[in-house]
């Protein structure tokens, strides 16, 4: 098959692709550097990399590019901390565009190609959630017009807008809420927690903790996510169907930074700066009984050896 990843140089995307070249499927990605790296994509002649923004992809942009039989819509700035370049807080507009009318672009895209189409959405839309935990059909607790608003709500309008191409337009379209996932490749630069501690503790710098560090988090390793994914887009009937996708094994961030200091055998200091960000969720994990029915999948990788793995990688990068 030929097979279409937009944010295919990002964290996940770059996973995906050397899965899906592993499978042995010709992969393009469009990406335009502006989170990902080309160095996460390996050289590999069954692969095409379009250095191109999504919003302004349009059929006749890509003229000659061959028939397209799925489409995983992966473009976005993903990172929530406030000090990372990297973040949809520092990156608003883009966030807002690239799951708005990104969305629109690739779903236009995949009608001309009659190609399976798949949105990745994020827990992010339960918001700081009431109800845990978080089942497919929880419509959350969020705001519109919050800091975190120009990643939740965009989308949640990404999610509207497929939904709509399946209900009304008849694609074959179907949505991933993808909870906390870590391992190799994460980006250093954009400062999500795992990564975080992880450097901190390989420095012996103070590991710092934003709140009281009760807030819990529920930590997917990338292969499993991926797996969950890619079983979405294939299982047969799962055309107009919203599946979380992460881990149920549930922990403080008090918790993972002392597991961190543990595998990195660090002398760091946990430290605990500042009050947590606005809308920061206070518990994350997700239900994963549909993901379960439906695709027969639940994460296998145990954490101790998801984060041992990073930590590895993590080492490698700071030895550069």
């Amino acid at each position: 098959m030929h097979i279409l990843i937009t944010g295919g140089a990002g964290f996940l995307g770059s996973h995906l692709a050397k899965r899906l070249l592993k499978e042995n499927h010709k992969v393009t990605v469009i990406d335009n550097f502006l989170t990902g790296s080309i160095s996460n994509l390996p050289k590999d002649p069954d692969l095409t990399v379009i250095d191109k923004d999504v919003c302004d992809i349009s059929y006749h942009s890509l003229h000659g590019l061959r028939k397209i039989n799925q489409i995983y819509h992966l473009a976005s700035p993903a990172s929530p901390n406030h000090h990372s370049p990297l973040s949809y807080h520092a990156l608003p507009m883009e966030t807002m565009m690239v799951n708005t009318t990104g969305t629109l672009r690739m779903l236009e895209l995949a009608e001309i190609h009659k190609a399976k189409f798949l949105f990745t959405s994020t827990s992010e839309v339960y918001g700081d959630p009431l109800v845990h935990p978080q089942t497919e059909d929880y419509n959350g607790n969020v705001s519109t017009t919050g800091p975190r608003s120009v990643y939740d709500e965009a989308k949640r309008f990404g999610e509207t807008l497929t939904a709509y191409h399946w209900r009304d337009r008849g694609l074959d379209a179907r949505i991933v809420r993808i909870f906390n996932t870590f391992g190799p490749q994460m980006s250093g630069a954009d400062m999500r927690m795992i990564i975080n501690f992880i450097q901190q503790a390989l420095r012996n710098d103070d590991i710092t903790i934003f709140g009281d560090g009760t807030q819990t988090r529920s930590l997917c390793y990338v292969d499993d996510t991926i797996d969950g994914i890619i079983r979405l887009m294939n299982k047969d009937q799962t055309k107009g169907e919203v599946v979380n996708i992460g881990s149920t094994e549930e922990h403080t961030v008090t918790e993972y930074a002392h597991m961190v200091k543990k595998i990195t055998g660090s002398s760091s200091t946990i430290v605990y700066k500042e009050s947590l960000p606005t809308h920061d969720p206070k518990q994350r994990k997700a239900d994963i009984t549909k993901a379960k029915r439906l695709l027969d999948w639940s994460p296998t990788t145990p954490l101790e050896e998801g984060l041992s793995k990073t930590v590895e990688y993590v080492q490698v990068v700071l030895k550069k």
